[in-house]
């Protein structure tokens, strides 16, 4: 029989520590600092029927606080099995892709990939598979690795993973990847994780230009501070993320470009949803709610740079 595959962590000791002990001090104290119940809507965590969160990917110095706004949200007694869904940032992909690895290492223990339900999706015929080296050039997959292990610690159990590589789908497409998928939502023992940080803002991110999206209540003043009109452009796309409205939320990137990284996970998550909606027809209740906004840093000139970061969960 031959070794496991094993994905390394490749980002640890850059992006976060590779000190499994600080490291899951360091979770342990975001996750703390999430108020109980969440501050607004008053719902007490964790939520037992959180089926999905959206999470940042950044280094943890910059989103692990945000992130852990997600987090909190998931009641780690009901999941057996994790689908992360990150954008594809190193090369080109048309489509989704698989990992040819069965174990990926973090620094504070292993992860077991669920061979079972990827050999499912592979026999679809809808499925690349990235090289060992495309893997672990990633990192909006790797990002989430240790938080997933971390939460799952109190349960002395550690569920199977699906790490789902998404590249740069068309409408169509996410429509297509999320009917594939819906099945798996609908489980309540299924957790979805989508990987996306939001607006990159900065010349060296190709995206300076802050335009309202046409026919919305967004306006974006002159005298308003950059990092507010990054701020109101975002919120914008998260208020269509929260209606759950796939198509708005692609027009809206359409019109806006914001540079949104992980648009095409979102928008896979959105079609799974409406996926659902539609096979139940009106029997189920979807809702999605952010938690958490929060930028790397308030950019006051074009010349300044930042990275906004946004945490969610969907309820079924």
């Amino acid at each position: 029989m031959s070794a496991p595959l094993i994905r390394e962590a490749t980002h640890a000791g850059s992006w976060y520590t590779s000190s499994g002990k600080a490291l899951g001090k360091e979770l342990a104290t975001w996750l703390a600092a999430v108020p109980n119940p969440l501050p607004e809507t008053d719902t007490p965590l964790p939520i037992g029927t959180c089926r999905a969160i959206i999470a940042p990917h950044a280094g943890y110095a910059y989103s692990g606080p945000t992130a852990a706004w997600a987090y909190q949200c998931v009641d780690p007694e009901q999941i057996e099995r994790v689908f992360i869904l990150g954008p594809s940032h190193h090369y080109y992909l048309s489509g989704c892709a698989l990992s040819p690895c069965s174990v990926y290492a973090t620094p504070l223990g292993n992860l077991t990939l669920d061979t079972e339900v990827m050999a499912a999706l592979e026999a679809t015929g809808k499925f690349e598979t990235m090289t060992k080296d495309q893997d672990e050039d990633e990192h909006s997959i790797e990002m989430h690795l240790p938080y997933v292990y971390h939460i799952m610690a109190s349960t002395q159990r550690t569920p199977k993973i699906v790490p789902i590589l998404i590249g740069s789908l068309t409408p169509s497409l996410e429509t297509t990847y999320g009917a594939l998928l819906a099945p798996y939502l609908r489980s309540p023992s299924t957790l979805f994780v989508v990987s996306s940080d939001f607006c990159h803002y900065g010349s060296r991110f190709s995206f300076t230009s802050l335009p309202a999206a046409a026919g919305t209540t967004t306006t974006h003043s002159d005298n308003m501070p950059i990092y507010k009109r990054i701020e109101a452009l975002d919120r914008e796309g998260m208020r269509w993320v929260e209606k759950l409205d796939h198509k708005a939320f692609t027009k809206y990137l359409k019109q806006t470009r914001n540079t949104i990284c992980g648009r095409h996970p979102i928008g896979v998550l959105l079609c799974a949803v409406q996926a659902i909606k539609e096979e139940e027809k009106g029997n189920v209740d979807p809702e999605f709610k952010f938690t958490k906004y929060a930028q790397s840093s308030h950019v006051e000139s074009p010349r300044d740079s930042s990275v906004s970061y946004a945490s969610g969960y969907l309820t079924l």
